[in-house]
């Protein structure tokens, strides 16, 4: 494995500013890290390499002549297949949009690329994002890096797999009710989702707009911070977008890494915790606990008892969306059609495209938003949860008063085995439980690795945060980060043993 494949997205971009390696060597040590190992993981749904490689070669002729470029200029970098991205096949992990080439790129692909960031290619994901263990692709499953036969989380097991591997130092991944920290926590990369608003959604294929949020993925904090300041920023042309300035995130990730939290009030979730999470990620949760006070933090506990409700919640508000959202795909304007030999109608056409083109968990949650939707349902059902989410925003707001910042574990459990939920929904939307409280309130949540459970997996350790506030994500997940890495001797993801067998 080249050397320049493991080290961080930053070491990285200092490297190429001080010309000491050139973005076409660092994009084909990628690509040539790809082709030895993707064939066992599975990140990847479809690699640019010519198009990376042309953007690197650009990026080389441009610093050489002098012009002052974006510090992550030359760096690549893999998109998750939910984003549009023009020119490039953009499924969703769908076969429904099979083939589909894009007329246009998202708003972060255009700031990727406007920055000189090689794009990679696409990486596989859970179909429309509806999924905690990206086994419910279309185009097969992503293996975890740690153990070839466990999933790498959902939806954006890809995304994660693929920087937790070592063949992309940055992500982009969507997280709607956990899907890029979950799958961190059980890859032992970082994953961060912003506050609702702070990254534009033009160009994301939508699961459910309320909750959806683009963010980045990668292996450190501080890779994190760069990748949210550049993707980041207000887009007129998404009308959820926040106007206003970012936070000074980097800053507060440089900060953070001096491992110094005096008069930091870390707020621990009781209910996120105890019955149903593996000891190993209690442990690991309590150790990184015991770190922050160290550093001066005051670990204080807080009550949201609303959060027990968040997961029935959102598998109403959720499904109801998506059966909205997923309307447009009919057979009659984009993607699959499928028509019938007899009587070929429109409205036979729309049946058959859409019962040979989603899979079953898409088909599920169709079915059970349109009934929550429907007419004598939708009190009792969409109404109900919509009143469980407020009262929910209200338990993060008294929350934030108590303390600056809340925690909790990321997941209940370490990665399970391939197929070892697959015949069992609720199991499976279970292990979101943690992470979905903050995407009904729209609250930013960044997760990081805190070592490895009893069975030698990675555990994450999630960090929450008032809206707009995200640079406190930044500071105390850096602070715990250098605190962790000074124990384990540098990054968890060296001691991952796969990686090497996988090459």
């Amino acid at each position: 494995m080249s050397d320049l494949t493991r080290i961080s997205a930053a070491a990285l971009a200092e490297k190429l500013t001080a010309k000491e390696v050139s973005s076409v060597e660092a994009t084909q040590a990628h690509l040539d890290r790809i082709a030895d190992v993707d064939g066992a993981i599975h990140a990847f749904l479809q690699v640019s390499g010519d198009a990376a490689l042309a953007t690197a070669a650009d990026v080389d002729a441009r610093r050489a002549a002098g012009e002052s470029l974006h510090a992550l200029a030359g760096v690549p970098i893999a998109v998750k297949d939910v984003v549009v991205t023009k020119g490039l096949e953009t499924t969703a992990g769908s076969r429904i949009l099979e083939g589909w080439i894009p007329p246009y790129d998202a708003t972060l692909v255009e700031r990727i690329k406007a920055a000189g960031l090689p794009i990679l290619g696409k990486t596989n994901m859970d179909e429309f994002a509806m999924g905690s263990s990206t086994e419910h692709s279309a185009y097969g499953n992503t293996h975890n890096p740690w153990d070839l036969d466990r999933i790498p989380g959902g939806s954006g097991g890809g995304s994660a797999a693929a920087v937790a591997a070592y063949e992309a130092p940055l992500a982009i991944g969507t997280d709607t009710g956990g899907s890029i920290r979950q799958p961190a926590a059980v890859t032992g990369t970082v994953g961060v989702k912003p506050t609702y608003g702070g990254v534009s959604r033009y160009g994301l294929i939508a699961l459910a707009s309320s909750l959806d949020q683009a963010g980045p993925v990668t292996r450190t904090v501080l890779d994190s911070a760069l990748l949210h300041e550049l993707i980041g920023g207000h887009d007129p042309r998404d009308s959820t977008s926040i106007d206003e300035p970012l936070p000074a995130l980097v800053a507060a990730a440089q900060q953070g890494a001096k491992a110094d939290l005096t008069g930091v009030r870390v707020g621990v979730i009781r209910e996120l915790q105890g019955e149903g999470y593996q000891p190993g990620v209690l442990a690991r949760f309590e150790e990184s606990l015991e770190l922050l006070r160290g550093a001066g933090a005051q670990i204080v506990e807080v009550s949201c008892p609303h959060f027990t409700y968040a997961l029935a919640a959102y598998y109403l508000i959720l499904p109801a969306e998506a059966s909205s959202n997923l309307a447009k795909f009919d057979g009659m304007r984009f993607g699959l059609r499928v028509v019938p030999e007899d009587n070929p109608t429109a409205e036979r056409v729309m049946s058959a495209t859409r019962g040979q083109g989603f899979g079953d968990e898409v088909k599920r949650r169709i079915i059970l938003g349109t009934y929550a939707l429907s007419a004598g349902y939708y009190d009792a059902y969409y109404g109900s949860a919509q009143k469980v989410r407020t009262l929910i925003q209200r338990d993060f707001t008294a929350a934030f008063e108590a303390a600056d910042v809340l925690v909790s574990p990321t997941a209940p459990t370490t990665a399970f085995k391939l197929g070892e939920k697959l015949d069992d929904p609720l199991a499976m939307y279970l292990n979101d439980v943690a992470t979905i409280p903050a995407n009904l309130a729209g609250v930013p949540g960044l997760s990081l690795p805190s070592g490895l459970s009893d069975d030698g997996l990675p555990v994450g350790f999630q960090v929450l945060a008032p809206a707009k506030a995200d640079d406190r994500l930044y500071r105390v997940g850096a602070a715990l980060e250098a605190l962790l890495e000074n124990e384990w001797g540098g990054p968890l993801l060296l001691k991952a043993p796969e990686l090497e067998v996988a090459r």
